[in-house]
């Protein structure tokens, strides 16, 4: 038995047909071009990310809480007060928010 051009083969060609093999195999897979590129070097691989719905939702809730407007001398006054001890939660206020949050989230009526 004879083996005729081990030597003359072409190492682009070989990368080339092993990646179309690869193609083949894989039809999902992103890749520049079919083979080799016009260089001779491999493609280039890209790698891509997709989100969640949920992921996505929360990403808009976020950029919507970080443009909302805030009233700044409040925060100030609320942080002043806070840090000399002088703030004064009502607990009573505090649950009936709380309820009503979570009514609105849940669809529940309090």
């Amino acid at each position: 038995m004879s083996i005729n051009n081990v030597n003359n083969t072409n190492k682009t060609q070989l990368d080339a047909a092993k990646l179309g093999q690869q193609a083949q195999s894989q039809p999902g897979r992103v890749t520049s071009e079919a083979g080799a590129n016009s260089s001779g070097q491999a493609p280039v691989k890209q790698d891509s990310v997709s989100l969640t719905q949920s992921a996505q939702q929360l990403a808009n809730v976020q950029k919507k809480g970080s443009e909302a407007p805030v009233n700044q001398e409040k925060v100030d006054r609320i942080k002043q007060a806070i840090a000399n001890g002088e703030y004064q939660v009502n607990p009573e206020t505090l649950a009936k928010k709380i309820a009503a949050l979570e009514s609105q989230i849940f669809g529940v009526k309090v």
